[in-house]
């Protein structure tokens, strides 16, 4: 840690609320690691939905009530870095992690096991419940900065994390397998494009649903098949129905999708963007046999199952634009718009 600098550049979250809430600093510490942590120079990091969420306090059941605006449901640690998503180089080790890892180029596996040289009791969010990315440098516990050995760029990796790891885990918890029809909602949005390429890659038939400008998109991206978002999904599904439903967008048209299902069919979701209280008739839960699945803590061979289908080539990176991450308040703006496909990434 003596080469490396006392202080480092980054955002801070100070409270909840607008884009006042996140402050640039030249003067955070660095982090300092436990035994079984590596110190990471953050070269990359992606902006996710779940940035927007804690800062506005979405989280909250209780009107954006502080006490429990976070994934965990417990108090945040205010100030805090977040950013899920990092591509970068370890630069440091703790007592306990060879020497041999300096200089590593490392993706971090978002969802934590382990932080602070501790086996955590229940799983945390990197950039949550802890320090994140949006800094020159942070720190994860080694089992988490899973090395990448590939030519992509580092904007393109920082593109995976967080996005392309909840895609996997929906799939890998519907047991989504070659020749199922699955159903993607918010498919134009980082989760949902990722979820597309996965389910291709594993065999299915996919149907993106999206707007009318970004279908051919999504077809190009692998999609057989895409639904605008005010047509007659019903009507669709009525002679073949799906075997799965991928859904990052709950709201209004929530009830659809389960009607849009087989008999045994499996529903996951991650995201509420169209808004999180829906109206469920539960006589169509239990006469279809349906499976309804909350997918947030990911599966423990998801993420290096991730690493292997990159370094495959297996997915493509869908990095829609770049930013300096002294323009991170453009980039929660630009991505609240909705207008891009794929990922907006913030560069050190």
């Amino acid at each position: 840690m003596s080469q490396l600098p006392a202080h480092m550049k980054g955002v801070v979250l100070t409270h909840h609320g607008d884009l006042d809430a996140l402050s640039i600093r030249h003067d955070l510490p660095l982090p300092i690691p436990a035994a079984t942590d590596v110190v990471i120079k953050v070269a990359a990091a992606g902006v996710n939905n779940t940035d927007l969420n804690t800062r506005k306090g979405w989280y909250s059941k209780g009107d954006n009530n502080a006490e429990d605006a976070s994934w965990s449901g417990t108090p945040l640690a205010l100030p805090l870095i977040q950013g899920a998503d990092v591509c970068g180089y370890i630069v440091a080790v703790g007592s306990e992690v060879s020497t041999s890892r300096i200089g590593e180029r490392v993706i971090i596996e978002p969802c934590l096991t382990e932080a602070n040289g501790t086996k955590l009791p229940a799983p945390w969010y990197f950039g949550s419940e802890c320090d994140g990315g949006f800094a020159q440098y942070t720190k994860v516990a080694a089992k988490h900065a899973y090395t990448i050995n590939t030519t992509m760029t580092d904007a393109e990796l920082a593109s995976f994390p967080c996005s392309y790891s909840t895609a996997e885990n929906m799939l890998h918890r519907a047991n989504v397998v070659a020749g199922d029809r699955v159903l993607v909602t918010g498919a134009s949005g980082g989760v949902g494009s990722a979820a597309v390429q996965l389910a291709k890659a594993r065999g299915a038939f996919v149907v993106a649903i999206t707007s009318e400008s970004k279908q051919e998109e999504l077809k190009a991206l692998g999609a057989d098949d895409t639904l605008t978002r005010d047509c007659n999904w019903v009507a669709y599904a009525k002679d073949k129905p799906f075997d799965v439903v991928i859904d990052l967008v709950a709201g209004p048209r929530w009830p659809e999708l389960l009607d849009m299902m087989r008999p045994f069919g499996r529903y996951a979701v991650s995201g509420a963007i169209a808004g999180h209280s829906v109206t469920l008739d539960v006589r169509t839960l239990y006469l279809k046999d349906l499976q309804l699945l909350g997918c947030t803590v990911i599966s423990g061979e998801v993420f290096g199952n991730l690493v292997k289908r990159i370094e495959a080539g297996d997915i493509a990176p869908l990095v829609s634009k770049t930013y300096p991450i002294e323009d991170i308040k453009q980039a929660q703006t630009d991505f609240e718009r909705k207008a891009h496909i794929g990922k907006l990434v913030l560069t050190l």
